[in-house]
This record gives C-alpha cells, structure tokens and sequence, in this order.
C-alpha cells in the first residue's frame, strides 16, 4: 500500500457538515489513527522483511512478490466496497470488525510455519484494511464539524504519513534485533487497544439500512484482478507458461465482466461509469495508475536491492526511505496552496516529471556507492516531485467531477493508486530473481521502466486535464 496517497472514500466524501458533536475529541482521533496505522505501517513495513521472509521459507521471487501483492489485491479490489459497506452497517460497527480480523490476521502471519500460511494470513490482513481504512475516516468525518473535522482529518492523515515513514525503520530494527514476525506481532496490541477505544469512546451507528452493496462488481474484480496479478507474478518470475497466458485472458475477461456489471448499476455501482465522462477525471486516472505503478515498485524493489546487493542491514534499508516520506510530508501543503492559487494541471504536469528524474538518479545505487551521493539526493528529488503531486491530485479528483459523485470518485483514485502498486509489483519478478551484479542492473532496467512510466503521467495531466 502506497504510504503518499491521501486517501478517501465514499463514506468519508458524503459526511454531512453538521455531523455531530463528540463527546472525547482527543480519544475518538487516537482510536481512528491506531486502526488506520495498522493499515498505513503494515503497507511499508513488510517491504524490508523481504530478504528474511525468503531466507526463513527458502522462497523465490514470484512467493515475495506475493508476500506483496496478498495484501494489495484484497485491498484494492475491495476497498470501494468497504466504504459502502460503512455507509450500508455503520462504520464503528465496521472498524471494530475491520480492526479485530487484522489483529488476528497479523498474529497467523508471526505464527506462519510455511509460506502459503503467511500468504493466506496476508490476504486476510488486506481484507480487513479494505473494511477498516474507510470507517476510520468516516468516523472522523461523523464525530466532527466545520473547522474541527478539518483539523482532525489533518492530524489523522499527518499520523498516517508519520506512521508510513517510521514503519520501515522500526520494522528494520525489530529484524535485526530478533526475526521478521515481530513487524506483525507489534500490530496486536494496536488492534486491541483501537477496538477498546472504538467501544468506548465512538458513537453509536446511524447508518443507512437500505444501501445495497455491490457485491456482484466486487466478486468480479477480486477474481478478475486475482487472475490477472497470479499470471503476471508467474511471467515475470516463471517465465510465460501456457496456464499463465490463460489465467491473463481469464482475469481480462472477468474484468470487461465487472465493467459491464457496473455499467448497469449505474450511479449504484461501486464504480459508477459516468464518472469517466470526464476527460479531466480520465486523465486524473491514468495519471494515478502510472504514477502510483512506478512508486510501488519503487518502495519494493529498493530496500531489496540495499540489502542483496549494497550489504545494508534491514534498519538502514529502512531508514533510507525515511527522507523521502519526512520531505512529502513536510512539502505538501505548501505544494497544495500552489495549487490553489495556479490550479492543478501545471503541478500534476512538473510533479511526475520531477519524479522520473528521481527515478533516473537511483541509476547510481550500486555496491560501494555512499547513501550520502548515491541514495539520499534520488529520494530528495523524488520526494519533490511527488510532494508536488499528492495534494493536487486529491484536490483535482474532486473538482473533476460534480458533488454528486466526489465520494465515488475520490475512492475509485485511491483504489486505482493500490491497483498500481499492485500491478507493479506483479511485474519485477525478473529483477528479485537475479543476484549481485546482474540484480543492480536489473533494478537500473525497471528504474528506466518507472521513468518513463512517470513521464506518460505528466503527459496524461498535460493532455487530460483542463487549464482551470
């Protein structure tokens, strides 16, 4: 799960301004960020306990790259569902479900006696982060009003940036210290502590009984994007085998299926198609897709490589993506108020373009190289380019569209920046298959990849996306 990509959902999006008033302000914000923190910690964490997880299974490329992809493909497939599966039980009730199935989850992967143990306890945990990442922003949007659910919502979303960046260094460090399984271990706690707090100090549900949930759209993207992400690892890493070439055609079909489905349920639909009426949505969307691909792979293939082939330990392959989350965070609501002023096409334009050059910088990463000269400047110029972007982009998203549909919209961006991410990571099979030498310049091929990926996202915004 991406760490940058600020996220929102249906739910969250139709919260009525005069939402009521709470009772525990500071405690109802606290249980929100421990249930979002499961999901924003557990997305970057488990990138640096690669190379242990394949040491203690003896697991080849395509079994990581679905240590990955278990989580993102639950979570990206049913992450529009969650939101209205809020609006349709309550989102408490949701949260503390969400929240408690991850808990559990979390302890099965630190118990896994073998690999398809962990994968099975990972697709549990993305199920879950589906389910509790909309209700925890919908609670928010529930318990407050006018300037206070503004500053909520940023404490909610900056702990979550924080939790995003800090969580490859403490899992590094609970690594080397002791074994992976502590990075899940840590999550019980957190699980039980925000179910408690969710009990006591949230209000109860006023939900809407008569919502009907999509699940026929759901069914059909979770399959259809199963398949595909299954033939995709298999290619990548395997090699293209007949039986991967007919799951790619079956996933394809089965999502030309759920596309069809959505288009008769209309404005019902969990991904309703009058939203790409707009060519300015259009391009928002391809934008997201490429951009968030190029960053997945990012954030998978580069503590891989420090810790391969530039000998790091899990706590420096960690910590060298610390700068690149602080300066995001740091930037971004200067990179917002810009956009304000000059509106969002030109940042979303620079933005990506600013990141392929990071991209490119990462080309000197390489055994002997200093972090100083070598890692710490490509994460600065990414860390620009992307701070250049996220803000823009949410707020782009929602003025592509009518008010009707910003709900919808802006969750359709968020599971199409998890999607990306997904696919990415379906797709380096080739580069953690290889060692030494043959591994850095692997990695130098998919950086190129991701730079070129990052300018058809500029090119998508330039195009797409109108002036005002």
């Amino acid at each position: 799960m991406s760490p940058v990509h600020a996220h929102a959902d249906a739910a969250s999006a139709r919260i009525q301004d005069e939402a009521g008033r709470v009772g525990h302000p500071g405690l109802v914000i606290v249980t929100t960020i421990l249930a979002s923190a499961l999901a924003f910690v557990d997305g970057s964490v488990v990138n640096v306990g690669l190379p242990a997880i394949g040491t203690s299974f003896h697991a080849d490329a395509v079994g990581l790259q679905w240590v990955v992809n278990a989580y993102l493909l639950p979570l990206s497939a049913l992450l529009l569902l969650g939101g209205a599966a809020g609006d349709r039980f309550g989102s408490r009730r949701l949260l503390m479900i969400g929240v408690a199935l991850f808990g559990v989850a979390s302890m099965l992967c630190a118990l896994a006696p073998d690999l398809r143990w962990l994968l099975a306890a990972r697709f549990i945990q993305g199920i879950s982060a589906a389910v509790l990442m909309p209700s925890s922003l919908a609670i928010l949007g529930q318990s407050f009003s006018g300037e206070a659910k503004g500053r909520a919502i940023g404490i909610w979303a900056a702990a979550g940036t924080a939790g995003a960046a800090l969580g490859p260094v403490l899992g590094g460090w609970l690594i080397d210290a002791g074994s992976w399984r502590l990075i899940f271990l840590i999550n019980v706690p957190l699980a039980v502590a925000a179910v408690v707090l969710a009990w006591l100090y949230v209000d109860a549900d006023n939900n809407d009984g008569s919502r009907r949930l999509d699940a026929l759209g759901s069914v059909l993207a979770t399959a259809g994007l199963g398949l595909a992400t299954w033939a995709l690892t298999e290619g990548s890493g395997r090699g293209w085998s007949m039986p991967a070439l007919a799951a790619l055609v079956g996933g394809g079909l089965l999502l030309i299926a759920f596309v069809s489905a959505e288009r008769r349920r209309g404005d019902n639909a969990m991904m309703p198609l009058s939203l790409f009426a707009s060519s300015g949505f259009v391009g928002l969307t391809l934008l997201t897709a490429l951009l968030y691909s190029a960053l997945g792979g990012l954030f998978v293939l580069l503590p891989y490589l420090l810790i391969e082939a530039c000998g790091y330990t899990a706590i420096q392959a960690g910590s060298a993506l610390l700068p690149l989350l602080v300066v995001i965070a740091l930037a971004s609501p200067a990179a917002g108020s810009l956009a304000g002023r000059i509106g969002s096409r030109w940042p979303l334009v620079i933005g990506p373009m600013i990141v392929a050059a990071g991209l490119l910088l990462t080309l000197r990463i390489g055994p002997g190289a200093s972090y100083w000269f070598g890692v710490l400047p490509a994460m600065i110029v990414i860390a620009i380019g992307m701070a250049g972007a996220v803000a823009p982009l949410t707020t782009a998203v929602l003025m592509s569209v009518d008010s009707h549909h910003a709900g919808a919209a802006s969750g359709l961006n968020s599971a199409v920046a998890r999607t990306g991410g997904l696919v990415a990571t379906a797709l380096i099979g080739t580069v953690m298959s290889a060692a030494g030498p043959a591994l850095v310049s692997a990695f130098g091929v998919a950086a190129v990849v991701g730079a070129a990926l990052c300018v058809a996202a500029s090119l998508s915004a330039f195009l797409l996306i109108s002036p005002r």
